[in-house]
């Protein structure tokens, strides 16, 4: 059984976000070990990001990742199977990009160069919340703020970044593994998180109620719950 206070926490942030997106949370996982945040804003491959989380991270940790931060949380692993103890990934997929999203981040990026970063648009940061807090200000400016934050080279970086099909080497997966979907998410899918459940073959998938996308944001103590709860089942 684990001591008290003595897990190491990286923590993975999704698109344009950083840790501002683990704010409601921090308290909690700080009171059962270290946290360290991913840089996920200076490159542009999943590779690469995973090399710089693991030239500054403990010797073994439990790695969270939530939306992009899913894929960047796999590559570490892949990378580095041997330092990971735990896996968690929130409201992700194992899904490559579609031809559409890439021809839309291919123009996004030429439109920014030649227009420059104002921010995510409205209707995108409405799409990532419950349909109750599409009209929450406090909320949405929390989520732009974090984009504004990361800024031009970070939205370009992103956009960069290429998503394989991860589905078929899942279950190269040997840690335990907690999936979480959110049963609002207009962005992830169910059937996405059971193709994580299924492919992995240690892990577990727990359904957070009333949220969108941005759980960490918008249902900060049940994700945590959660999170704590299978922490204690399997000994991580």
């Amino acid at each position: 059984m684990r001591r008290h206070g003595d897990r190491n926490f990286i923590l993975c942030p999704g698109f344009m976000n950083d840790s501002g997106l683990w704010a409601r949370m921090e308290k909690g996982f700080k009171a059962h070990g270290q946290c360290q945040f991913a840089d996920q804003s200076q490159d542009s491959s999943f590779a690469d990001i995973a090399r710089r989380v693991l030239r500054t991270s403990p010797t073994q940790f439990i790695l969270i990742g939530f939306s992009m931060g899913g894929y960047v949380a796999r590559e570490v692993l892949r990378q580095a199977p041997q330092r990971v103890s735990g896996l968690v990934l929130i409201n992700t997929s194992a899904r490559p990009d579609t031809e559409n999203v890439k021809d839309r981040n291919r123009e996004l990026i030429k439109f920014t160069q030649s227009r420059g970063f104002r921010g995510l648009s409205p209707k995108a940061l409405r799409n990532s919340l419950h349909p109750s807090r599409h009209q929450d200000e406090k909320l949405l400016d929390t989520l732009q703020s974090m984009a504004l934050r990361m800024g031009e080279a970070a939205f370009i970086n992103q956009l960069a970044i290429k998503r394989g099909d991860d589905r078929p080497t899942l279950e190269y997966i040997k840690c335990p593994t907690l999936v979480i979907w959110s049963r609002q998410d207009a962005l992830r899918t169910l059937k996405e998180a059971r193709e994580l459940e299924d492919g992995i073959p240690n892990a577990r998938l727990e359904i957070i109620e009333d949220s969108g996308h941005m759980t960490p944001l918008e249902q900060p103590e049940k994700l945590l719950q959660a999170v704590l709860n299978w922490f204690t089942d399997v000994d991580v």
